[in-house]
């Protein structure tokens, strides 16, 4: 932190960093007003460029020369100057009367709209309700001035801003991410593993990349904010992308549209949707929109279809559930179910306690009575394992995956040949798990890389304790059937493992344990997870907890 706070111009010094990083790899997507942009912000004088930084850090594009307070920066007026002179800010813009009731609090508007909220009312009444009575009277914009001909005070547009968005795309590849991963990061607050980054590996490979990327973006805002469907799948880009994780974010957001659709009972188009997507599920989903629709010959035949071909484990279970429903339909022969794994049930009855409880812990409490102790991991602990084990596997430096100092795990984390690209890499690891090499290499990742963000490991739930008896009791080769079906599937199996796992040192092994309270029920991706963990011999167990009834 001190390193920090000892440079009181560290955002401009971190914003002057993104335009070199972008001018040195990707001068060949800017357009010319870019271009000049990142040639002539260097030789503003240093209080404009740090006022101009603070203003893009903020939000919004109007600012009041009053909330412009920074010490280091001195009299924003005078950093006003050279950013107007260069046109990146405009002084007294004109403004809508939304935005001037955006800006003003309840007693500036008072005082200009004296003679119009002069009822008691009005005058008493919310900013909406008097934004509703001036519309009327008020519709058409003004300068600034005009709405305040006595303030002495200046107010600016930051023209530019979108110009920086562009450049913030380029940077980090998406508009999740801003300016405080800088801050985060020098603070210590968030830790970045340091991937060697060639000049080849880059987010965007082309212009047309980042206006796709703006497209995309900018109609899943207006699907997030209720834009009618028809309108916003209008203007999605049609064609696919020469770019697998652009296209990815194409697919994902078309099966979100298609859901809509859904929602609304629009068959024909949430069809037609599913069957144009290519993200995981949309297969399924389109089968069951035939059947909704009534159109169950074309339902079945799909199945089929998919039957023969499943494209993951969950479309298998799916297919499952829909298929004997479908044939029954149809008046088909019934078809064979697929004979699960036996699973191993605890049933429980207990009081319920008193103040705060959730039922893992309960259930936790109740087992660890005993010399074998008990730990609330779900998803952590094995994910973690795996994260440990293949540290260096998942943060190889291959073209692409890394193209900025904050990635918390690889671009193509979720792609389909995630595991295929770096086959050598996992194999390495994974080998280690045959000679018993692993256990030093996890314990020396725990202790070389603690802290640093990665998309497996969680270190909040990782302590000393829980690692040892991981290592201790859990086989290499169900370590191994973890690994290998989290690389099968990213996306869909890094969520579902059970709740708790139980430990006895002294045999050498352990049980995971899924909890459910009364009325809960088994979902999905938990149930792949019990069957493949009770297929491949792992103990597994679902405990049932229901609450002694008070006498």
């Amino acid at each position: 932190m001190i390193r920090v706070l000892e440079n009181e111009f560290y955002y401009l010094d971190n914003f002057q960093r993104v335009l070199d990083w972008i001018g040195e790899r990707y001068r060949d997507l800017l357009d010319e007003d870019e271009l000049a942009f990142i040639g002539a912000f260097p030789a503003q004088p240093r209080n404009a460029r740090a006022l101009f930084v603070r203003m893009v850090m903020r939000k919004g594009d109007l600012f009041r020369a009053s909330k412009l307070d920074y010490p280091e920066i001195g009299c924003p007026v005078e950093a006003f100057a050279p950013l107007l002179a260069a046109g990146w800010v405009e002084s007294d813009p004109v403004l809508a009367l939304d935005e001037l009731f955006d800006l003003l609090s309840k007693p500036e508007l008072a005082a200009a709209f004296r003679a119009h909220l002069a009822t008691p009312q009005l005058k008493n009444a919310r900013k909406a309700e008097q934004l509703e009575a001036l519309r009327l009277a008020f519709g058409e914009s003004r300068p600034y001035s005009a709405w305040r001909p006595d303030s002495p005070e200046p107010l600016v547009r930051i023209l530019v801003k979108p110009l920086c968005e562009r450049l913030r795309l380029i940077f980090f590849g998406n508009l999740s991410q801003d300016w405080t991963e800088f801050v985060l990061s020098d603070l210590g607050m968030f830790r970045f593993e340091q991937v060697d980054i060639s000049q080849a590996s880059r987010g965007f490979r082309s212009r047309a990349d980042v206006d796709h990327y703006l497209r995309l973006h900018a109609c899943k805002e207006r699907f997030r904010a209720g834009e009618a469907l028809d309108d916003v799948v209008r203007d999605l880009p049609a064609h696919a992308f020469d770019n697998d994780w652009l296209a990815g974010r194409r697919e994902k957001l078309l099966f979100q549209l298609a859901q809509g659709y859904e929602k609304l009972k629009d068959w024909d188009n949430a069809h037609a949707l599913y069957t144009r997507c290519r993200f995981p599920g949309a297969r399924g989903r389109a089968i069951r929109v035939l059947e909704k629709h009534e159109r169950f010959d074309e339902a079945y035949a799909l199945f089929q279809l998919a039957q023969a071909a499943p494209e993951s484990e969950a479309e298998r279970q799916h297919l499952a559930r829909i298929g004997p429903r479908l044939a029954r339909r149809l008046g088909h022969a019934r078809l064979a179910a697929r004979r699960a794994a036996p699973i191993e049930r605890l049933d429980l009855r207990l009081p319920m306690p008193n103040g705060e409880w959730w039922v893992e812990g309960v259930v936790r409490a109740h087992l660890e009575r005993g010399e074998a102790p008990v730990f609330y991991v779900e998803n952590a602990l094995a994910n973690s394992l795996f994260g440990l084990l293949c540290w260096r596997a998942v943060f190889a430096a291959i073209p692409g995956a890394f193209f900025h100092p904050f990635h918390r795990g690889p671009a193509d984390l979720y792609s389909p040949d995630f595991h295929q690209r770096r086959s050598a890499e996992f194999g390495a690891c994974l080998a280690e798990l045959d000679d018993g090499r692993y256990r030093d290499s996890i314990r020396r990742t725990y202790r070389d890389k603690a802290g640093i963000a990665s998309p497996f490991v969680y270190w909040g739930a990782l302590n000393d304790e829980l690692l040892e008896l991981a290592l201790a009791c859990i086989p290499a080769t169900h370590l191994r059937k973890w690994c290998e079906r989290i690389l099968a599937d990213v996306r869909a199996n890094h969520t579902g493992f059970p709740d708790l796992i139980q430990f006895w040192p002294a045999e050498g092994r352990y049980t995971m344990i899924e909890v459910k309270g009364p009325g809960d029920r088994l979902q999905d991706n938990q149930l792949r997870w019990i069957d493949y963990c009770a297929a491949h011999g792992m103990p597994v167990a679902v405990c049932y907890l229901q609450w002694e009834q008070a006498t």
